[in-house]
């Protein structure tokens, strides 16, 4: 079948409604075909290896992002190392663009716009954040080298973290859940918490990873009835306190009823320097961590 051709006298007789819905396809493909085009140009990082770029980055990083993230991009706060080389949700530049400028949906990291990471970042700001992220990146761990298999074993047993610590829904519940420390927090933060686990909780730094984070201060605690308690702090106000003790028994208490009440940034878990734990011990330990935190 043939298709008649339309000469211009025809055309004259268009309703001019159909011109102009005709000219509106056209601008609204020509517009398609630009979004596109930025989503393309997202891929790629356009400041990527400018070192200027990067010192940019650090400003904004340190402005909008250092909050959660630390001073250098290696954790702090409720937010994740972002040194390492491998990340939880993506490691391609168009990730981790997507990652600050839309946030993270079921984490704490917002959108980067007003209302959400600090002054709000426009997408040059963001490319120049990761351009300095790149710049602080380590392409390897050092010391992260160590027996996964091992470190569990010390971990339920002889070192006994998992009596205070829940790794994948095992363990204790007095200290923090470590099942996603690993991924998050660099292998030198791992060793400091180890070996100095108060240094962090003196300088009044709260453990991250929840919704509302917890310092895990020690609190011990004389009731009425001479009953003597020793746990942490999960919950206070002027008039009440909620406690975990050492038993993992919930206590929530009037203060103005106790016989004693008595805070301290002395963390509860042990030092474990070298006598409890060689070095190669806290290796394999961490390296056990570390392992759950990539998962």
């Amino acid at each position: 079948m043939s298709v008649p051709r339309m000469n211009f006298q025809q055309s004259k007789s268009w309703p001019r409604r159909r011109i102009l819905a005709l000219l509106l396809s056209c601008a609204a493909l020509v517009a398609c075909a630009a979004a596109a085009g930025t989503l393309l140009a997202q891929d790629k990082n356009p400041f990527a290896g400018d070192a200027k770029a990067a010192k940019l980055g650090e400003s904004q990083f340190r402005a909008n992002c250092a909050f959660c993230h630390g001073l250098g991009a290696r954790g702090g706060g409720r937010g994740p190392d972002l040194s390492r080389a491998q990340k939880r949700h993506g490691n391609s530049d168009s990730e981790i663009f997507h990652n600050i400028h839309d946030g993270i949906a079921g984490t704490a990291m917002p959108a980067a716009t007003n209302g959400g990471i600090g002054v709000g970042m426009s997408d040059d700001e963001i490319w120049q954040v990761i351009a300095y992220l790149r710049s602080v990146e380590k392409k390897a761990s050092t010391g992260a080298a160590g027996d996964a298999a091992h470190g569990k074993e010390l971990f339920y047993g002889t070192a006994a973290c998992g009596t205070c610590h829940m790794v994948n829904g095992k363990g204790g519940r007095l200290g923090p859940d470590l099942s996603s420390v690993g991924g998050s927090r660099s292998f030198e933060y791992l060793v400091e918490s180890m070996r100095s686990p108060s240094k962090r909780l003196a300088q009044g730094i709260s453990e991250p990873l929840k919704d509302f984070s917890q310092e895990y201060e020690t609190v011990t605690v004389v009731t009425a009835d001479g009953t003597k308690l020793t746990g942490v702090v999960l919950n206070e106000d002027n008039f009440t306190l909620q406690m975990m003790d050492t038993r993992e028994q919930l206590h929530l208490l009037q203060k103005d009823k106790l016989r004693s009440y008595e805070k301290s940034r002395e963390s509860l878990m042990p030092a474990y320097d070298q006598k409890m734990l060689s070095d190669k011990d806290l290796q394999d330990l961490i390296a056990y961590l570390l392992a759950v935190g990539a998962q």
